[in-house]
């Protein structure tokens, strides 16, 4: 098994055998409560774990951090609107998370893939909308290999909550492995951080402090 990013087994080394030292948090409110503040405090918290990632010889380049936090639908549903992506009720559509090669033509051919798989499983693609960044604040490292990050969203129309989470899980891994046995350049680009009605997850090759 090749591992990307990884030197090849040799000697006693086998990257199989790699592990991580990842710091999580934890905050919610017990009534299921939506509030922003649960959001400051959760980037609080990992702001406190900065000791448990990693950096090279890149000071702003880090191993990775992120947040997973509910669907914000009230952010969701105007954001889509601008680019004409029209979003039915909280809980009536799931949202990928989805990282995806820098070229167009590239991109486009991961979309319509994912586009085909969905449609085979029975849902509907309601569209795509690119998620604003901020490359300057990452360093130069990470810059080398920026994805494009999009967000697709999925209607889940007659399927019931249970039904849909799992077919959004088949469809995340379905899709996955159709890019990476795919012929597409630049398929390594390609990840899908998340793919749920309940979940969003904003992640990248950061540090801490680069998040909020």
């Amino acid at each position: 098994m090749e591992i990307p990013g990884l030197p090849p087994k040799q000697g006693l080394y086998d990257p199989a055998f790699e592990k991580d030292g990842c710091g999580i948090g934890f905050v919610a409110n017990i009534k299921g409560a939506k509030s922003h503040d649960i959001v400051r405090k959760g980037l609080a918290v990992l702001d406190h774990l900065f000791h448990r990632g990693a950096q090279g010889c890149d000071p702003c380049t880090g191993d990775g951090a992120g947040i997973l936090l509910q669907v914000p639908h009230e952010f969701l549903k105007p954001a889509a609107d601008d680019v004409g992506v029209k979003l039915p009720g909280a809980g009536e559509y799931g949202v990928g998370m989805v990282f995806l090669p820098p070229a167009e033509i590239h991109r486009a051919s991961c979309e319509r893939l994912f586009e085909r798989i969905i449609a085979e499983e029975g849902l509907r693609c309601l569209g795509w909308r690119t998620v604003p960044v901020n490359s300057q604040a990452i360093g130069p490292q990470a810059r080398q290999t920026e994805p494009v990050i999009r967000q697709v969203f999925i209607a889940r129309d007659h399927f019931d909550e249970g039904k849909f989470e799992r077919t959004l899980y088949i469809i995340r891994k379905r899709v996955e492995r159709a890019v990476r046995e795919s012929a597409i350049d630049a398929r390594q680009y390609f990840y899908i951080p998340s793919l749920s009605g309940r979940t969003i997850v904003y992640k990248g090759l950061l540090l801490p402090y680069q998040m909020p």
